[in-house]
Order: C-alpha cells, then structure tokens, then sequence
C-alpha cells in the first residue's frame, strides 16, 4: 500500500511540474574569475561569467585612481566632479561557483577611489538607480548638509548633488548611511577617498587595499574574507612590484562583524601613517591592527628580490581568502616611479 501510494506521489509530480525535472537535468557551463570551466546541472544565481565577460578585476582595481572632470572656478580653485551610481540587484561571482547580491557604487564593490588634492572643489552627481534608499557618507570634514545622512536618496534614479571642499589629508573611507547600517555595508555600498597634499608625497607605485568580508549565508558572520573583494586573488595573481621602489598602500578596513582585522607585510618592515593625516609616520612596524574603518598609508621597499606574503595575522581571515603576495622582480636601471595627482 506503502509503496502504491510512493509511486502515485512521483508520478503527479513529474505530470504536475515536467519543466522543473527538464530544469535540472539541463546542464550548464560558465567559466570562474580564476579561468576554469564549471560545468553543473545544480542551480546556479544567473552566472555572469563567461569566455566572453570577466567582471570587477582586483588587480586593475588596485592601481586604479579617479581624479574626476577637472576644471577650474572663477577664483582658480580647482573642481573636480564625480559621477556615482549606486545599484543592488547586481550578482557577482565572488569566490568559484560562489555567487552574491553586491550593492555597488559605479558597478563594483568596492565602489571607485576618488582621489582629489587639499583644497579642491569636490562635487558629486549622486544617482541612486536601486530599489532601496541610499547615500554616500564620506568621512572627513565638510558641511552638515553634506554629511550624506539625513538626506536618503530614494531609488529608481533618485539623485542628490554632494558638493564640499576636500579635507583633511589622508585616506578616507565613504559608504552609504541607510539605515539598517550593517545590511547596506555588508552588501558592498562603500569605497576609498584619498586626500592628497598641496605639496605632494614622494613618487611611488600606489595601490589601495580595501579589506572586507562576505557573509554569503546571511548568519552574521563571515564566510569569505579579502583585500578587494576576491578571497586568494592576489595570492593566485601576485602584484608585481620592483626592488628599492617605493611602494604606498593605502590600506581601509571595510570588514563588518568582526571587531579587528589586520595587516602583517613578510621580509620587511613599513613606515605607517594612520589615517595619513600627519606626514611623519607613527609606527615602523610589519603589522597593524584596525577596527571597524580604520585605515592608513604604509610605505616601504624591497632590497632583495622573490616573493612575499602580506596578509591578516588573524589566522582566521588568512585562511578564508584575506592574503596575497608581492612579487618583487629586480629593478631595471632607469624605471621610473609612479607618478600620482594628475
């Protein structure tokens, strides 16, 4: 009787819902941000990942800077605009196979570094084109009206015009400031504001490390943690660096839930200026610990050539994707730093 009635049931489910069983016998073939060829007949979140299309780069990312429209006001002061748009129903593969709700500024996470010099003009078209209310609070000093709090941009192409004067010096975190907080962070609304001196810092090849976490299972912790977004990344594609040139990271700590994260460098040692704000460095040190947002410049050089890990002494973080490498190949005579500030 037991097994008369078993059968019923499966026969008027395949009779009730024939396209579901075709759905997932059907098999399906994407390629993964590291190159591999995934081949499943088990669900997939609309994979974006083709031959053809390979979404956000942490390596392009990292060397990546906007200084925005440049143009000049009546009284020589330098204005510079930006446009950012913000989204979230984006899918992002984040780690193989592992595909997320990203909610970007400019289509990423993190959202573009806007790099301007003390003193600018900063002024910024805000679209929101989400569903959901957002903004963009930067931290820093500026008017209260500006503070991207009390002033949420509704969705659909809702639009607000951030205007301020860029400062202080340093390296700042910006983010969206809806409420609830936590769920607009740890979908990927934020990015990194570099605040240049008047006078300028020494040439060097500069890179931006924004450390955050992925909680892919919604439970409030994080599954996944990395510089850029992309757990391994960099230890899959190591940066490429030269000998005795220096090398300035700036380095913000974006990483929810958990209170502190870290930054150990291997074979060296590295002048740190917390916040950047002072232009003497505070520490020499080969590991920083920074809470929520906090964030620095470090500088250093490599004498001797081979490759180097960095990564969270928090052996956790490491473990789940927070680490990466530098390459250090021997410096060519006559190759030049990097310039900035243009």
């Amino acid at each position: 009787m037991i097994l008369l009635l078993s059968l019923v049931i499966v026969f008027s489910v395949i009779a009730f819902f024939p396209t579901f069983s075709d759905a997932q016998s059907e098999p399906k073939t994407f390629v993964t941000h590291s190159g591999a060829v995934v081949k499943t007949s088990g669900e997939i979140l609309d994979p974006l990942y083709t031959s053809a299309t390979v979404e956000f780069d942490p390596m392009e990312y990292l060397r990546d800077f906007n200084y925005g429209q440049i143009s000049q006001l009546e009284d020589g002061t330098t204005l510079r605009e930006f446009t950012i748009i913000a989204n979230d129903d984006k899918i992002m593969e984040v780690s193989p196979g592992i595909f997320y709700n990203v909610w970007t500024f400019n289509g990423t996470v993190p959202g573009p570094t806007i790099r301007a010099t003390e003193g600018d003009i900063v002024r910024i078209k805000f679209i929101n084109n989400g569903e959901k209310e957002h903004t963009m609070h930067f931290h820093g000093i500026h008017p209260a009206g500006m503070d991207g709090v009390f002033e949420p941009v509704g969705g659909n192409g809702g639009q607000f015009f951030y205007e301020f004067e860029a400062g202080p010096v340093g390296v700042h975190p910006y983010h969206c400031h809806v409420m609830p907080l936590e769920e607009h962070i740890v979908h990927g609304l934020y990015g990194v504001f570099i605040v240049d001196p008047k006078e300028g810092r020494a040439p060097a090849d500069e890179m931006v490390m924004v450390l955050n976490g992925l909680d892919t299972d919604f439970d409030t912790e994080n599954n996944f943690y990395a510089a850029n977004t992309i757990p391994f990344y960099y230890q899959h594609h190591p940066i490429q660096i030269s000998t005795d040139e220096l090398i300035r990271v700036y380095v913000v700590n974006m990483v929810e839930f958990d209170p502190i994260n870290n930054l150990h460098l291997h074979g060296n040692l590295y002048k740190y200026y917390p916040t950047g704000t002072d232009v003497v460095p505070s520490f020499y040190t080969d590991m920083i610990t920074l809470s929520q947002t906090e964030r620095g410049i470090m500088e250093f050089e490599y004498q001797y050539p081979g490759k180097y890990l960095f990564h969270a002494h928090k052996v956790e973080f490491s473990e789940k994707g927070w680490i990466g490498i530098f390459m250090v190949n021997e410096n060519k005579k006559g190759v030049e730093s990097e310039g900035y500030g243009s």
